[in-house]
C-alpha cells in the first residue's frame, strides 16, 4: 500500500513539473506580451518602416515615436541623429557607448554607465561596416564583465545605418542617442538564453 502511495505521489510530482515547463513558444509569447505592455504603459507610438522613410529616417520624439524594423524586430527611436559622419563602408572604428538597460519582462533596471558615478566605465566597441552590414565586439566595459561575452548585441548595431558617430566639437554638436526595444534574438547572451526583451537608451560617439 505504501509503495503504491509513493508511486502515485511521484507520478503527480512529475505531472506537476511537466505542467510548469515553459516551451520556447511559451517564452516567445510571454516576451511579445511584455513588449506590448511596455509600449502601452509608456504610450509609445509605433510607426512602420514606410512611414519612417517618408519622415526622412526620423522619429518624432514629441509623439514618442518608435519605428519597428521588420528585419530585426527591434523598435528604435532616434532621439538625436548625432554629429560628424556615419560609419563609412569598409571603415572600422572604436565607438564609445553610454547606456541604460532595463529588463522589460522583469520590469527592472539592470545595468547603466550613463551617470557621473560611472564616468570612468564607458563601454567601447570596435565596429566594422561591411557593405551596410555592421559587426562589432566590446573591447572594454561592464557589458563584458557582466555578461561574459565580447560580442555586441545585434540590436545595438541596428542604429548605425541611421546615425552619425562623430565627437561633438562645439556647443551645437550632440552625440547620437537612441532608444531601443530589443527582442531576445537581437540581445546579449542572457537575453537569448532566457528569451527576455530589453529596453536601452544608448549614446554613440567615436573614441578620441
Amino acid at each position: 500500500m505504501k509503495k503504491l502511495l509513493f508511486i502515485c505521489i511521484a507520478a503527480l510530482a512529475v505531472l506537476a513539473s511537466c505542467n510548469d515547463y515553459e516551451t520556447y513558444g511559451d517564452k516567445k509569447e510571454k516576451e511579445r506580451n511584455a513588449i506590448s505592455k511596455f509600449i502601452s504603459d509608456y504610450q509609445i507610438v509605433v510607426i512602420d518602416e514606410d512611414q519612417f522613410i517618408l519622415q526622412g529616417y526620423t522619429t518624432d520624439t514629441a509623439r514618442n515615436e518608435f519605428v519597428k524594423l521588420n528585419k530585426s524586430g527591434v523598435y528604435m527611436q532616434i532621439a538625436r541623429p548625432g554629429c560628424g559622419e556615419k560609419l563609412k563602408d569598409g571603415e572600422t572604428a572604436n565607438i564609445c557607448c553610454r547606456f541604460r538597460e532595463f529588463n522589460i519582462e522583469g520590469d527592472s533596471a539592470t545595468l547603466r554607465n550613463n551617470t557621473d558615478i560611472y564616468a570612468a566605465r564607458v563601454d567601447v566597441m570596435r565596429v566594422t561596416n561591411t557593405s551596410g552590414t555592421f559587426s562589432g565586439s566590446f573591447t572594454q566595459g561592464i557589458m563584458i564583465s557582466v555578461y561574459g561575452s565580447a560580442s555586441v548585441p545585434a540590436g545595438w548595431l541596428v542604429p548605425f545605418s541611421y546615425i552619425k558617430v562623430g565627437r561633438p566639437k562645439n556647443f551645437t554638436d550632440e552625440k547620437a542617442k537612441v532608444r531601443l526595444i530589443v527582442p531576445h534574438s537581437q540581445g546579449h547572451t542572457i537575453a537569448a538564453q532566457d528569451v527576455l526583451p530589453y529596453y536601452y537608451e544608448i549614446t554613440y560617439e567615436k573614441e578620441a
